[in-house]
């Protein structure tokens, strides 16, 4: 088992380059083989890009890494079911579902991996397919799509998933005629799907908007595209420097796609200074206590919630957060409360009662965004820290351990 050790207390300097978004490249790497050969810019070195790869391999598709160029060809690709081992990996395999639907009008896979925050039912996606015109079935974990042919519709999403948003436009590329989904994810993520699915050959209009039409094609071809920025990786290390930062610098950023954040912290009055692609923070005295109910973008990010969490323990006075998006995204909550915060939690409710110090201690990750909470956490506490299951963290931020190190922290990564 691996354990990040943590030696907290320090001021954090310097400057942190952002990478590109994990949410972004986990479903880039997928799309990419309903076309030939691609080229994909700035994708992040995390573990889960090393288990798409896996996936890829396992479908006879072939790969190269020229640094963060990521050069796909699936020429050669093979549409076998992807195995239990490999739908497990990671909760992004499911994108392989929509795209081998669209290639091949068939797709068998398993129910996907990933963190346990909640449900997270993947009905939606299902739903879009069979709008289609496929055909679900269910044989334990395990499921299968078919179609004789996919034909446009009209599909209308209860609630605006990203990933199923994303799922049926992989699957909706091929299909013939017109699609139009009604009530779609507006995240940058999805946007970046679009620009490469476009670049392809596809014909898909309506980006950043809740209503996306798509015209069936016969074929793609090509494609190039860079992942965005990660802005939940920023995001994560702007609230670092908000806790215990000296002009920590954040560079490589878009600030429009978490200015939910930014906002927020400027209510809490936290001495942060946002430009065109970096913003500084800096430790912030006499906090202002805050309501925070998590949203689809536009909306405050459920990613962020828990990183937040961790700063609201600073606030003077009662915070709320709301969680409206995962039912089981509190997890990191007992372990900030063993490092000395004061929080209850009420159903999708916790209440942070500030301001509270962190001190040092052994913890559990049970997730990627529990981790960074408590990684957050034991910046701010003298001591070490240590960290369990940190294979959470290392699934979504870019060589954290360098990028802390950069800054003044002292931390390791030990087996034990």
């Amino acid at each position: 088992m691996e354990i990040l050790k943590i030696y907290g207390g320090k001021t954090l300097k310097g400057s942190i380059e952002i990478g590109g978004a994990k949410n972004s490249a986990v479903a880039l790497v997928p799309a990419a083989i309903l076309s030939d050969k691609v080229v994909i810019n700035n994708v992040p070195n995390i573990s889960d890009i090393e288990a798409l790869k896996k996936i890829l391999s396992y479908l006879n598709v072939s790969f190269e890494n020229e640094g963060d160029k990521f050069i796909i060809d699936s020429t050669n690709l093979e549409n076998k079911p992807i195995t239990l081992e490999h739908s497990k990996m990671l909760r992004a395999s499911y994108y392989f579902a929509g795209a081998l639907l669209g290639k091949y009008k068939h797709a068998e896979m398993y129910f996907p991996g990933g963190c346990v925050i909640g449900s997270r039912p993947i009905d939606l996606h299902f739903y879009g397919f069979e709008k289609l015109g496929a055909k679900v079935t269910n044989e334990g974990d395990k499921f299968i799509i078919e179609a004789s042919e996919l034909i446009g519709s009209e599909i209308n999403l209860k609630f605006a998933s990203v990933g199923a948003t994303i799922n049926i436009l992989l699957a909706a590329v091929y299909a013939k005629g017109k699609t139009i989904i009604k009530n779609a994810a507006k995240e940058p993520e999805v946007g970046t799907v679009i620009d490469f699915l476009n670049s392809m050959g596809a014909k898909i209009t309506g980006k950043d908007t809740s209503m996306l039409v798509i015209e069936g094609v016969s074929n793609l071809s090509g494609g190039n595209i860079s992942v965005i920025p990660d802005r939940i990786e920023a995001g994560t290390y702007i609230i670092a420097g908000v806790m215990n930062g000296d002009n920590l610098k954040i560079k490589n950023v878009i600030p429009e796609h978490f200015k939910a954040l930014t906002d927020k912290l400027l209510l809490m009055g936290a001495d942060i200074k946002v430009y065109d692609d970096y913003v500084v923070a800096s430790k912030s005295e006499n906090l202002k206590p805050i309501r925070i109910e998590t949203e689809v973008y536009p909306g405050f990010p459920t990613d962020l919630q828990q990183p937040m969490t961790s700063l609201l323990t600073m606030a003077s006075g009662k915070s709320i957060i709301v969680e409206n998006i995962y039912e089981n995204r509190f997890q990191n909550i007992p372990y900030l409360n063993k490092m000395g915060a004061n929080i209850e939690v009420s159903g999708r409710q916790a209440i942070i009662n500030g301001p509270t110090e962190f001190k040092p201690g052994e913890v559990i990750t049970t997730d990627l965004r529990a981790g960074a909470a408590l990684i957050l956490a034991a910046l701010c506490a003298p001591g070490e820290t240590k960290i369990k299951e940190v294979k959470h963290v290392l699934r979504g931020y870019e060589n954290i351990i360098n990028k802390l190190t950069k800054i003044g922290v002292k931390i390791t990564l030990e087996d034990e």
